[in-house]
Order: C-alpha cells, then structure tokens, then sequence
C-alpha cells in the first residue's frame, strides 16, 4: 500500500514561506475548507484569533502530482543544517553548460523571490550532474539539480 507525503516545515512565518515555496515550485496556497471563499471567512468560523491566523499555511501541486507542503509557527529559529532538504529538479534532462545555464537563470529567479544562494558546485563525471545549493527566506537549504 502506498502512502501520500506531506512535507512540513517549521518557521517564523508560515504564509510567507508559504508564499515563497508556491512561487518556486508553481504550486498554489491550499484553497480554504468546504464553501469558504476566503481563509479569513473559515477562520473566522472557526472562532480563531487574528494573532494565531498565521500559525500554519499549506501549498498543494494544481496538478496533484507533487506532496503537499505544511509550514507551521514554531518559537525557536533554525538550529543548524537540515539533515534531510527539497531538490528543485530545475533541469531534468539537460547536461553540460545547458544544465548549469538553467540552474543559474533559477538561481536568479529564486533569489529574487527571496532566497539566498550558497553554493554552486560544478559538474564533476561520471556522478556529478553540477548543483546549486540555495536556502529559501528563512534559511532552510534546499538544492537547484
């Protein structure tokens, strides 16, 4: 039997890093439950505080093929590198230069989105494709591959 996975990130500030990873991945914020046209009007209904409205946030695929995202407000920041972080297949398929030149134009776009870039390392055969090591805005390591 196989299961689905959500992958949760704990943060500051879950609609913004929310935002950020709809942004990156063409993923969009979870729509709000039943007929609710707004998640204020769910929230609302739910009797939850406007101080604890941004305590989680969600992204899904529109295209329901990638896992769901989870961002929930935890009270400590980042403690030290992730042992376990997202690839961003930004160039399936392409090698050499191509491949690095894709990576790079991603590397741009995300950085304008708010990421950071750490490092980039070149191709390096048989088992190297090259890579390029970012971290989104609260500074959770993900790679451009």
């Amino acid at each position: 039997m196989t299961r689905e996975v959500q992958i949760t990130f704990d943060c500051a500030d879950p609609g913004s890093l929310a935002e950020f990873w709809a942004e990156a991945l063409g993923y969009e914020i979870q729509k709000p439950p039943g007929s609710f046209t707004s998640w204020d009007d769910a929230l609302d209904a739910m009797g939850v505080p406007p101080e604890r409205r941004n305590d989680a946030s969600a992204v899904v695929d529109p295209d329901e093929a990638g896992p769901r995202l989870f961002f929930q407000k935890v009270p400590e920041g980042k403690q030290a590198k992730n042992r376990v972080h997202l690839d961003v297949r930004a160039a399936p398929g392409l090698d050499g230069t191509a491949r690095m030149n894709a990576l790079e134009a991603e590397a741009e776009r995300l950085v304008a989105c708010g990421a950071t870039r750490l490092e980039r390392h070149d191709p390096h055969l048989p088992f190297g494709a090259g890579h390029i090591v970012m971290a989104d805005p609260e500074g959770n390591e993900f790679c451009l591959d």
